[in-house]
């Protein structure tokens, strides 16, 4: 190995650093300054939504004009009064409390309660289990 000198390390620090956040905006800004100073015409343009994930607004307007003309009133579809008078009238006519009837459908005693003040929202699988537990038709002709 001949020719080759003692190997020497360089000990001098490296320092790493990350670009300010700015740096490319205040460049932008330099070069606009200078442009005018220059007496060049400089036209700037400002981009909205610019980034951001929003739809564009026009199909927001759509959406709110459909709303403000439409006038129904939208509601879930309540017990009928008469489906209430015959769950009731089942259920004492069995001598069963609501409770009671709760359990024997598989069912919480609250939906029974919900069906006879008629707050809940028909589901047929529930009336057609009263109808058979009752032995009664609680729709329709009886």
């Amino acid at each position: 190995m001949a020719g080759i000198g003692p190997i020497t390390q360089d000990w001098e620090p490296v320092v790493i650093r990350k670009k300010a956040p700015n740096a490319a905006a205040k460049k932008d800004e330099k070069a606009v300054n200078a442009a005018r100073r220059m007496g060049a015409e400089i036209e700037t343009l400002k981009k909205s939504n610019a980034g951001s994930n929003k739809a564009a607004s026009s199909s927001t307007t759509l959406n709110t004009r459909k709303l403000d003309e439409e006038t129904e009133n939208l509601s879930h579809d309540k017990v009928p009064a008469e489906l209430k008078k015959n769950i009731i009238q089942a259920r004492i006519d069995k001598k069963l409390n609501q409770s009671q009837l709760a359990q024997l459908i598989n069912e919480k005693p609250q939906v029974i309660q919900e069906y006879e003040s008629g707050k809940a929202i028909p589901n047929q699988q529930i009336i057609n289990k009263l109808e058979r537990v009752l032995g009664v038709k609680l729709r329709g002709k009886k």
